[in-house]
């Protein structure tokens, strides 16, 4: 891979967020999961994440999570996805998603 400039990360704004609600996503092509995130100050964005074998929709609710803020919105499906949620792709292609060991506040950037 190719190396950026720390002036390069500068540009990524990585959020923490709070996940406050989800729905099923089934016109999505992988399965996945539409999420409401809220970000204190920078308001509620959505996402799709495909976390959907991993994780259940009640054990989403208040999750923290960590998600890239400043990227353009793109369209999956019918559902406009505002925001890039992180994860680690597992070996077998799973998700397990990014969070803080504790609680802080929203819409706070990772530096």
């Amino acid at each position: 891979m190719a190396q950026i400039s720390y002036d390069d990360f500068e540009k990524i704004e990585i959020r923490v967020g709070k996940v406050i609600k989800v729905d099923e996503f089934p016109k999505a092509r992988i399965p996945a999961y539409k999420l409401w995130i809220d970000f204190g100050d920078l308001g509620i964005k959505k996402s799709s994440a495909q976390i959907t074998r991993l994780y259940q929709q009640e054990d989403l609710i208040n999750r923290l999570i960590l998600a890239i803020t400043n990227l353009p919105p793109r369209q999956i499906a019918d559902f406009i996805s505002e925001v890039l949620v992180l994860g680690v792709v597992l070996d077998d292609g799973e998700v397990a998603l990014i969070q803080p060991d504790r609680d802080v506040t929203l819409g706070k950037r990772v530096l």
